[in-house]
């Protein structure tokens, strides 16, 4: 699933990074697609409905999404929804770009069909080739990435 790093948590992940010391000789490649260039492409009327959006990112609504339905309490009241804009300003450079994440599953003030449509919508713009780095791993390769500006998968 396209996902940013921890988008589910109030403070996400800013970066990650992965490191290849073992790597299947098929499959196994990492897919990352740029969410300022996605943002950029967007016409203007959908920029400007979406400016002000606020979504719920879930570990618990990724998770539902593949079969994982089984929580205890606990877990429940450890993984409640946070929001979280779906459009963001870099805070360093000012550039604007998509926050999607597997883990949206619900936009502030709009019903659950919109406001998933709308989320599906978005991940499919924002994830064609054009904006897509596929990376083919190789023994000892390192990369970090800016989890506020990319999803991967």
């Amino acid at each position: 699933l396209w996902h940013s790093d921890s988008s589910f948590r109030p403070i996400p992940a800013k970066f990650s990074l992965l490191s290849a010391r073992v790597v299947n000789p098929k499959g196994g490649n990492t897919e990352f697609a740029d969410m300022r260039a996605a943002y950029d492409a967007l016409d203007d009327e959908t920029k400007a409905e979406i400016e002000d959006m606020i979504c719920e990112h879930s570990l618990m609504y990724s998770r539902g999404s593949l079969g994982f339905l089984d929580y205890t309490d606990e877990e429940k009241a450890m993984f409640k929804p946070v929001l979280q804009r779906l459009v963001r300003t870099h805070p360093v450079h000012g550039r604007k770009s998509l926050y999607l994440s597997s883990h949206a599953g619900a936009i502030r003030d709009m019903s659950m069909p919109e406001a998933r449509l709308l989320l599906r919508d978005l991940t499919e713009h924002a994830t064609q080739g054009e904006f897509v780095y596929v990376h083919k791993w190789t023994v000892h390769d390192l990369v970090m990435w800016d989890n506020r500006q990319t999803v991967h998968r």
